[in-house]
């Protein structure tokens, strides 16, 4: 009996060897990373998104639009993969089935994959993604359809490269900060040269990324800025300014990757605007900032990554009937208009009107850099909230996974205009969100951050 006991006590200790050794060459193991880059820019003449007031399609290009993924595998093999791209937003459809092609192909599911799209108003229209807003002839929108199936495939390759290029790096984060976004529906733009203060609500923090190999040089740097990207408004294709910064970091990083992320810039524009100076100007703003950062201390994080994911149902206010649609036929013209004969036409087919949305929210902890990733347009008010919540080092991406509407808050919603209300229409939605949007929304990254174990400061 007691030879027995002897020899399973000495097993015992074998394992718990084993499982120490384990643990430890996984934390010598460090982190792994990939990165890869596509240009997306439509090879021919496609009509752009973003902006109603233009009359026909592109005409040239000032630079590149890309799509660019960033992977990273933590000390227990555990991946993710961000993916940004120069475009408007990108629709749930599309979305959905790139996500699904990638969980297919290299078993990465909802939670490992953050989707963001820049807002670039320069970029090419997507299939499903705001139709209504522009007049598209068979032709145009046989070119979109087109480009959205070479787009899918893009991203599945692109993905593919990422990962086949992973190697040992060294991560490390922090915020920076610059001082060009302003809130619009507090300032009135023909007015803002003559401004002295800024009135309303911002965030300016710079967060800032660095993936660096073993050696020391840096392989990638992401980075983002919450701030809608209409500086331009012309014919060319273009990244605006966050496309002007990433080509500003790149050539300070020779052979580097710069990825830039769209915080919650929903109600946020750079001003003045309206000139390819401009946009040229913020760029460098912006690329500074991250620069900044770069040559300060940032933090090195911890091989370790946890991810959640979830999409919640925000609901919708009672849509208006027959009779108020035909009223706002008499009285609007453009989207507002459209969207009228297009919900009156569901009506009279008997289709079926959605009352709420699934809203997609996202989680990601890398080491102890916390990152919220929130779908549609989000206004600068839910980063700036869940940063008295989580702490003033967090990120918070905007325009992720799905670009359905803006995302106000319940103040939003009281005051109405574009943001609050009229924006709706021209994502083709029933009406405007309930005022339940807000706490929905911070409810559920709450429990995402619960879920993968972050603790909320009882002092935010």
């Amino acid at each position: 009996m007691k030879k027995n006991l002897v020899s399973i006590t000495f097993f015992s200790l074998i394992i718990l060897f084993a499982q120490n050794l384990s643990a430890r060459d996984n934390n010598q193991a460090g982190w792994k990373a990939g990165v890869a880059s596509v240009i997306i820019t439509p090879e021919e003449s496609m009509w752009m998104a973003g902006f109603v007031a233009r009359t026909r399609p592109s005409e040239g290009k000032l630079h590149e639009l890309w799509a660019k993924a960033l992977v990273f595998e933590d000390a227990a093999g555990k991946k993710a993969v961000l993916i940004t791209t120069d475009l408007s937003g990108i629709p749930k459809s599309i979305s959905d089935n790139i996500r699904t092609r990638l969980e297919k192909s290299f078993r990465l599911s909802r939670s490992q994959i953050i989707f963001n799209t820049s807002h670039t108003h320069s970029g090419p229209v997507l299939q499903d993604a705001l139709h209504a807003l522009y007049p598209l002839n068979e032709q145009q929108k046989e070119a979109i359809r087109i480009y959205t199936i070479k787009f899918e495939n893009q991203i599945e390759a692109l993905v593919k490269k990422a990962l086949n290029s992973i190697m040992p790096v060294n991560i490390s984060s922090q915020n920076g900060i610059t001082r060009f976004a302003v809130n619009r529906r507090n300032n009135i733009e023909t007015k803002i040269d003559a401004q002295t203060d800024l009135k309303g609500p911002s965030d300016y923090a710079v967060p800032v990324i660095r993936v660096s190999n073993k050696q020391g040089k840096v392989l990638a740097i992401a980075f983002g800025y919450a701030c809608h990207n209409t500086v331009l408004s012309g014919y060319e294709w273009s990244g605006d300014y966050a496309g002007y910064a990433q080509l500003q970091v790149e050539k300070a990083h020779p052979g580097a990757a710069a990825l830039f992320f769209q915080g919650c810039g929903g109600n946020q524009n750079a001003l003045p605007r309206k000139s390819i100076p401009l946009a040229k100007q913020y760029g460098q703003e912006l690329a500074l900032a991250v620069e900044a950062v770069l040559e300060g201390e940032m933090r090195k994080l911890e091989p370790r990554l946890k991810t959640a994911y979830s999409e919640v149902a925000i609901e919708f206010e009672n849509p208006p009937g027959k009779e108020e649609l035909n009223q706002i036929l008499v009285k609007e013209s453009g989207y507002i208009r459209n969207w009228a004969l297009e919900m009156i036409r569901k009506y009279e087919k008997g289709e079926r009107i959605l009352n709420n949305y699934p809203y997609p929210v996202q989680f990601w902890q890398l080491g102890d850099q916390s990152v919220v990733a929130l779908g549609g347009e989000p206004v600068v008010d839910y980063a700036i909230r869940l940063k008295k919540i989580f702490g003033p080092e967090l990120f918070v991406m905007g325009y992720s996974n799905d670009v359905m509407a803006y995302i106000p808050t319940v103040e939003i919603l009281r005051e109405g205009g574009y943001e609050g209300h009229t924006s709706q229409m021209a994502f083709g939605l029933p009406a405007k969100w309930k005022e339940s949007i807000e706490p929905l929304i911070l409810g559920e990254v709450l429990k995402l951050s619960k879920e993968i174990g972050i603790a909320v400061p009882d002092s935010k």
